[in-house]
């Protein structure tokens, strides 16, 4: 049985096996998923766009053709080097094909196949797992070492420094997804370039925002002290189908911007101007229930707000079948905190 975790995954990708040409990624996270396949198939063949040297095949075609895949894996190329098959798992059980492949001898051909969350018990995973030419790794969502270890990766590429106060927001907005977390970051440091220090109001202007997903009035009636409007919209985001993940990464945005717009109302700024100058753009329609939230808000207040919502995203990572409820709660206390202080 080869299932691999923690470091192994490291040390096969690196440098995989050729005992074991065939490699089953599953998990969680999709992005990760396709980002450890690129790199199994790139180490794989001399030209990943040779179409003599990758051939795709979706799961749900090698089901309807079982020897499909054993086929492939057995061609020897018309002008000789490595070959590799991307298999992507469908609807459609082909772990026949697998287990007769996983039979057979393969030569300079290696075997990556893509799957979503497979439990412990599945069929293809366990098959995988049974095969002494065979690997099985999962990828699951990024936890807080990984995120961290992700954002200093891309900063090293870049030769910038990130200030503590933006790392910690930053490291909050990350983590859904492996190939979208890495994209931001890119972004984030083509946004920095020419600067040596990454700060709080680069990441508030780069790092994609969720309230673009109309959820503002959720995190606006929470800030403001409004619980009976929290649940109201609340269910309307549940309603629409909207990952309660993005409901509190666009909290522990907002919880940022009053951080940043509360300071200046420690400095003296009334609340109305300190509001426009906290929140770029913000819109006449918001301005009330934010200086609402400042009023009830302070600086160091909504530093334990950010710690607050920065554990509910990692448990709702953790228990994805509670994440709703974890993001409701979370809401709703800040809601009757703030409802408490106004």
């Amino acid at each position: 049985m080869v299932a691999l975790r923690g470091k192994e995954i490291d040390a096969f990708l690196a440098r995989p096996d050729s005992a074991r040409p065939i490699i089953l990624l599953f998990g969680a996270d999709s992005g990760l998923v396709r980002e450890r396949a690129e790199a199994l198939i790139k180490s794989a063949v001399d030209d990943p766009h040779d179409p003599f040297a990758l051939v795709r095949l979706d799961g749900d075609d090698i089901a309807a053709e079982p020897s499909r895949l054993v086929d492939e894996a057995l061609t020897i190329p018309m002008f000789g080097g490595r070959r590799a098959i991307r298999v992507r798992a469908g609807s459609k059980s082909f772990v026949s094909s697998v287990e007769a492949l996983s039979e057979s001898a393969l030569k300079d051909c290696r075997v990556v196949i893509e799957a979503g969350d497979l439990k412990a018990d599945a069929a293809l995973r366990k098959t995988c797992e049974r095969a002494k030419n065979a690997v099985t790794i999962p990828c699951y969502l990024d936890d807080a070492r990984a995120i961290g270890s992700l954002i200093d990766e891309e900063l090293r590429i870049a030769n910038l420094r990130l200030a503590p106060d933006a790392r910690a927001i930053l490291a909050a907005l990350l983590g859904g997804d492996r190939q979208s977390s890495r994209n931001e970051l890119r972004k984030l440091t083509l946004y920095a370039h020419g600067q040596s220090e990454i700060t709080l109001d680069d990441v508030i202007a780069c790092v994609s925002d969720a309230s673009d997903l109309k959820l503002d009035p959720v995190v606006d009636y929470a800030f403001a002290g409004n619980p009976a409007q929290v649940e109201t919209e609340f269910a309307k985001a549940m309603n629409a189908g909207t990952y309660p993940g993005l409901i509190l990464s666009a909290a522990q945005r907002h919880a940022a911007l009053l951080h940043k717009a509360a300071l200046l109302v420690d400095q003296g700024t009334p609340a109305s101007s300190a509001a426009e100058s906290g929140f770029p753009r913000l819109h006449f329609s918001r301005k009330t229930q934010v200086e609402a939230a400042l009023r009830a808000w302070t600086a160091p207040k909504l530093v334990q707000v950010i710690d607050q919502l920065a554990t509910a995203t990692l448990d709702s990572r953790k228990q994805a079948g509670l994440a709703a409820a974890i993001a409701q709660r979370a809401l709703l206390s800040i809601a009757v905190n703030a409802r408490r202080r106004g």
